[in-house]
């Protein structure tokens, strides 16, 4: 028996591949199919099932692909009602695999039709467990109510999935190892740690949720306060995974094409059209097409794509290094912004001067900060968490994803930004920049750096 965990770091998304005896399994895919094609096709293994434990509004499943090039049934737990075929289990069904087995276990509370599979060896002995996005490591998921139900309340939620960890997970043997749907960074939870598994008996301790010291009541009022607000494009990305959606080699035939300065002065003038800048931070600081937005694909790309663009239909031209284009068009395919319109690919500013006006940005060390942070005014973009944690007392706090709409300084007025590492606070000054914004100055290496000088 084979259990792996392929892991897209960013997102803090995890898919499983199980496999037995010439048999597979594989459990939330992403949309990148390929790996589960090649470890099925190494070992000679039909891939017989896949198991999607909910809608996922977080990223686009691979579920739709997998099935069609291995025609394999898509299978769901109760509740679920998808636009497709699938099987829609019933709560303690079994699915063999080779020599072992895969039951269905009912776990609603992130959503209703939120389901976990309890994996069975060739011994029949409790193996491991796959819960989605019901339980977490050291945490669980958040009632994903926002984007889903009119009827049911986040507390509803909240209380169906204390019963669920309560009642079928926490019973089961303490030996077996959670294997959950995302790890931390994700935005389906809170607190998570980071480690992508454990023992379900270490979780019994470590677990909020599962170690006794909260009743329902104080459950519900913890996982219910203070809950933040879903990304804009999550309800889309349910609906794309719901519904259906394009293959990945499809967009990127469609996208991967390299756009020309004379075809780009056509295209610039549709003002919806977003310039998204990929490269490396350096290389936008120094130089960059004027209006463009910067979000790197070496920091968490696509979930602050999500996040600042919102709408999974924006047209978008990529702007990258050379040889990045496809890794930047399947890494926006993962949440679902699948309209690129193509790419300008270089290595140097020369070459974009040639598309458009180009600027820069002011981007200053931390110690040159520090002696001059009290001539302008000083923007911290980190989360609330964050600067409640440690900041500089005379820093504004805006988070990043509220930046567009929150900000009222005077647009010719020196501001100084700053986040945790550098990466947040060059897309809050893109962000400004495009929006009339002329006198800003990024800090580099962030607060982490500020504040090991000033401690």
């Amino acid at each position: 028996m084979l259990v792996e965990q392929i892991y897209t770091s960013c997102l803090s998304q995890a898919s499983y591949y199980i496999e037995s005896n010439g048999e597979a399994a594989v459990i939330d895919p992403s949309r990148e199919i390929n790996h589960f094609l090649d470890k099925a096709k190494k070992s000679n293994s039909k891939i017989k099932f896949i198991f999607q434990t909910h809608f996922h509004a977080d990223f686009i499943s691979g579920h739709l692909t997998l099935s069609k090039m291995t025609e394999s049934p898509i299978v769901y737990g109760p509740n679920a009602d998808p636009k497709y075929d699938a099987i829609i289990a019933k709560d303690g069904d079994f699915f063999e695999i080779g020599k072992i087995k895969i039951k269905v276990i009912h776990t609603p509370g992130h959503t209703l039709e939120s389901t976990s599979y309890l994996l069975f060896d060739q011994n029949e002995k409790q193996h491991s467990i796959f819960t989605g996005d019901t339980l977490f490591l050291g945490d669980v998921g958040i009632p994903d109510v926002a984007q889903r139900y009119r009827d049911v309340s986040k507390q509803d939620l909240a209380g169906l999935l204390y019963d669920s960890i309560n009642n079928k997970i926490k019973p089961l043997d303490d030996s077996i190892t959670v294997y959950p749907g995302h790890g931390a960074g994700s935005a389906c939870g809170k607190s998570m740690m980071k480690e992508t598994f454990d023992s379900l008996s270490n979780q019994k301790v470590v677990n909020y949720s599962l170690n006794g010291k909260l009743n329902k009541e104080e459950f519900v009022q913890e996982l219910t306060q203070n809950l933040p607000d879903p990304p804009a494009y999550f309800p889309s990305n349910v609906k794309l995974n719901k519904e259906g959606y394009c293959d990945l080699d499809d967009i990127l035939k469609k996208s991967l094409k390299k756009i020309d300065p004379l075809h780009f002065k056509d295209l610039i003038n549709n003002d919806s059209i977003i310039l998204l800048d990929t490269r490396k931070t350096e290389k936008f600081i120094e130089c960059h097409l004027k209006d463009s937005i910067y979000i790197g694909l070496d920091g968490r790309f696509a979930p602050w794509v999500g996040e600042i663009l919102k709408d999974i239909n924006t047209p978008i031209i990529i702007i990258c290094e050379l040889n990045r284009e496809k890794e930047a068009i399947t890494r926006l395919s993962r949440i679902g912004f699948d309209n690129c319109l193509g790419h300008i690919s270089c290595d140097n500013s020369t070459d974009l001067e040639l598309y458009h006006e180009t600027n820069s940005l002011e981007s200053i060390d931390p110690e040159i900060f520090i002696k001059n942070n009290s001539d302008s005014n000083i923007l911290d973009v980190r989360t609330k968490t964050e600067y409640n944690n440690g900041s500089l007392k005379n820093a504004i706090n805006i988070p990043l994803n509220k930046i567009d709409s929150k900000l009222s300084y005077s647009k010719g007025k020196k501001l100084q930004l700053f986040c945790a590492g550098g990466y947040r606070s060059v897309i809050a000054c893109s962000i400004l920049l495009k929006n009339g914004y002329t006198n800003l100055v990024n800090v580099e290496k962030g607060y982490s750096s500020i504040n090991k000088l000033i401690s």
